[in-house]
């Protein structure tokens, strides 16, 4: 058995499953060659998506097969930043005070792409509103690790020292986050009406009647293509592990309306490159979460990426709707001391000893590609997608959580390391799809040449449901 297909027999035993045939995992070559098993993350997180998506279409009796597995789809996928080009021009990975640092007692690693986030992290380095990276560099090089670690948490922002990877094992963070399955599944005690597979019907709410007719869009049942055709799925998710589960969903025929705040803007390539096969819409729950509340309760799925307990802050208590599943993405688990911290996969791959594995003596490095958030996007599709399953056969809801440092755990404990790996391979440009002057990686699922919809304009969507079809395409 390979170690891909590990994965997803890991991923099966936690969320209660018995295993599934093994996927055909090819040869990948020198593609996302890492001294860590970065293949077998990629490649076993997208078999646990397909394998979930085939047991849906059998439900449904449809037609399924074995997962078949591209080795330049996929890793085309999880490397979807390198291919991204719009109007031919690559975008700005990380921002200027967004990378490795050196500390007085070592590295640090900041990330700072959103604005209020570098606005938080100078204000924790009490530097001065407009510092460039020279003054960051200087004031992070007077200071120890830990200490910036600490203050960036206080205030909000994002940094941690880099480790060993027996540093983080050893540590309670690290200890906690190893800890429990790969893809967490609760059941609560909050029953549906009937236990069924949600269906697209003629009949909209009054929520989205006006959509609904305006749009001319109606009745859809599962395909083989579309298996999850019928689901509503509300998207609370940003920059990457949430959106790449919601674009799945989407792919696989879900109704997926993304909520994006008002005053915190996405970064715009970002968008475009998960926001595929969506719905996007802007709201503010401040002040509008009455309008959020009719949403929740005519959805079948709540996908989010807050922190644990921030939803619940705002107001939104989703454990109180018979039958939604709530999933969630978070970065470094919801047990342990680091539960409420914020963080990236670039941060946990900092933290975990990731870094230093992938590094230089002179440099800490990271993995060929995001793999943290792609993976944990994959699997947390597959919980999705598994638990309303179940909730067709019991009505009951469920909770299903996964975090990157869960993930990053796995990858660490594989014991396929490649201390001598070449170069990995750039992804191919073949594998990517064009829409205008907008290029992205194609769907990691081969079977698929491409997204039933680019992402549409930002915040283009009116905050309703609609019955969507493959004839539905966003203005």
């Amino acid at each position: 058995m390979t170690t891909a297909q590990q994965l997803v027999h890991a991923y099966e035993t936690g969320v209660g499953l018995p295993a599934s045939g093994d996927a055909d995992v090819p040869d990948p070559g020198a593609r996302l060659a890492a001294t860590l098993p970065v293949w077998a993350l990629a490649a076993g997180s997208v078999a646990a998506a397909g394998a979930a998506a085939d047991r849906v279409r059998a439900a449904h009796g449809l037609p399924a097969g074995p997962v078949r597995l591209d080795a330049d789809r996929v890793t085309a996928a999880f490397s979807s930043e390198r291919l991204f080009r719009r109007g031919g021009s690559a975008p700005e990975f990380f921002a200027e005070l967004s990378g490795f640092f050196r500390t007085a007692d070592g590295w640090v690693r900041t990330h700072a792409n959103y604005l209020h986030h570098r606005e938080r992290l100078l204000r924790a380095l009490e530097l001065a509103p407009d510092s460039d990276a020279a003054q960051l560099t200087t004031r992070l090089g007077a200071m120890k690790g830990a200490e910036v670690e600490d203050a960036a948490a206080a205030a909000g922002a994002i940094a941690a020292r880099v480790r060993t990877e027996g540093e983080w094992a050893d540590s309670p963070m690290g200890r906690a986050a190893a800890t429990g399955p790969l893809v967490a599944v609760e059941t609560r005690d909050a029953r549906t009406s009937t236990a069924q597979w949600p269906t697209a019907t003629d009949t909209p709410t009054a929520l989205d009647r006006h959509a609904v007719a305006r749009l001319g869009v109606g009745s859809a049942s599962p395909t083989v293509e579309r298996p999850l055709t019928g689901v509503r799925v509300l998207d609370l998710t940003r920059v990457l592990a949430g959106p790449v589960a919601t674009r799945t969903l989407a792919l696989l025929g879900a109704d997926v309306l993304r909520i994006d705040p008002p005053q915190l803007p996405e970064i715009d390539w970002q968008f475009s490159d998960t926001g595929q096969g969506k719905r996007s819409t802007l709201l503010d729950l401040g002040t509008d979460l009455a309008t959020f509340d009719d949403l929740l309760a005519a959805a079948d799925v709540l996908v989010t990426g807050y922190r644990p307990g921030a939803l619940a802050a705002a107001g939104v208590h989703a454990a109180r709707h018979p039958g939604l599943i709530e999933a969630s993405v978070c970065a470094w688990g919801t047990n342990g001391p680091w539960g409420a911290r914020r963080g990236f996969d670039s941060i946990v791959q900092a933290a975990s000893g990731i870094s230093l594995l992938e590094g230089t003596p002179n440099r800490p490095g990271a993995l060929p590609a995001q793999a943290l958030d792609h993976g944990s996007g994959y699997l947390l599709a597959a919980g999705v997608i598994d638990a309303l399953l179940a909730r067709a056969d019991d009505g009951l809801a469920r909770t299903v959580r996964v975090s990157l440092a869960r993930t990053a755990s796995w990858l660490l404990e594989a014991d396929d390391r490649s201390p001598d790996h070449t170069a990995a391979a750039p992804p191919e440009e073949a594998a990517t799809v064009t829409h205008g002057e907008l290029v992205t990686a194609a769907p990691v699922f081969a079977e698929y040449s491409d997204y039933r919809w680019p992402a549409p304009p930002y915040g283009s969507a009116q905050p309703f449901w609609v019955e969507a079809t493959d004839h539905y395409h966003p203005a």
